[in-house]
């Protein structure tokens, strides 16, 4: 019987200490940058009664906290595993996308309903300020999208920073282009509008990333992967009898992990056939973190009584 536990084949390490490094300093420049402007489009929203601009300020400060909450939650991850937590705290970066992604909904929900509102009764509408402000918010947001997507590791985490971002993005360009109505044909409106187009896109973005955080935390199979197809190749290996108990599912983004019972024939080399599947697993499937049970498979002995039959000849006559 071989019972092995492999995660670091081929040179494959699941610490990212480098590139999760060089991650937290990626969100630190684009937390620098939305803090910086944040104060700037809150009194240019009040001053031109937008609320295109409040919201988009809003959002700004969901961003800040949100990329503070992922700064926390890449530093847990980065802890090593301890006898409590074995495999470290990885999954704090899948709790703070989920985090991330339920606050742009909520987010979303506010000020969806103020801009319903406005569409009614909408007030007048500061449009020159409104256009000025949101070009200088449109650039602050390219800089911290461009810092987040540079980021060396692609996990929910920077994922969920990202999206908050690129919301507040789009709520520059929406505001924008509520400013431009508003001064070229006097259509209040027009900011509510810009402000329910940026409701919409809060509320698929944080759709995508609980959907996503979730399948992590339900310990679905990777996105991308096929637990039908990866046990049909296993099966298929040379020496392999039978294979069951399968369980593919993902510690924490990009870290894909394992688990199955196999059979071997009676007299084969065990610990090979294990070795030869982790490979096979690495190289198809990108699969380095594996937990193989290796068992012989046994034929059943003639003359043999199982503890069943032993129990039913003991019985006296007629019991």
């Amino acid at each position: 019987m071989s019972h092995a536990h492999d995660h670091q084949r081929a040179g494959h390490s699941h610490s990212h200490a480098p590139s999760a490094d060089a991650d937290r300093r990626k969100l630190l420049l684009a937390l620098a940058i939305i803090a910086s402007f944040m104060g700037v489009e809150v009194a240019a929203g009040l001053i031109a009664d937008s609320v295109a601009l409040l919201s988009d300020a809003a959002h700004m400060l969901t961003d800040a906290v949100a990329i503070g909450l992922a700064l926390v939650a890449a530093r847990l991850a980065a802890r090593p595993s301890s006898g409590t937590f074995t495999f470290g705290l990885k999954r704090a970066e899948i709790l703070s996308a989920q985090i991330n992604g339920a606050s742009l909904l909520v987010l979303g929900a506010i000020l969806g309903y103020e801009s319903i509102g406005r569409l009614s009764d909408p007030p007048e509408v500061g449009g020159a300020l409104v256009i000025v402000v949101g070009v200088i918010g449109a650039l602050a947001n390219v800089g911290a999208a461009w810092a987040l997507a540079s980021a060396e590791r692609k996990s929910l985490n920077i994922e969920g920073a990202r999206a908050h971002v690129l919301a507040d993005l789009y709520g520059s360009l929406a505001a924008i282009a509520g400013g431009v109505a508003v001064v070229a044909a006097g259509f209040d409106r027009a900011d509510a509008i810009a402000a329910l187009v940026v409701v919409a896109l809060m509320f698929r973005s944080g759709w995508a990333l609980l959907r996503d955080a979730s399948r992590v935390l339900l310990e679905a199979t990777p996105k991308g992967m096929d637990s039908v197809q990866i046990g049909r190749a296993m099966s298929e290996q040379p020496g392999i009898c039978e294979m069951h108990d399968l369980h593919v599912w993902e510690v924490t983004s990009g870290f894909p992990a394992l688990s199955a019972h196999v059979l071997v024939a009676e007299g084969d080399d065990c610990h090979r056939r294990r070795r030869e599947m982790q490979a096979m697993l690495s190289e198809r499937f990108g699969i380095d973190h594996t937990t193989l049970q290796v068992d012989h498979e046994r034929a059943p002995q003639q003359g043999l009584l199982t503890i069943s039959d032993r129990r039913k000849t003991d019985q006296p006559a007629g019991g």
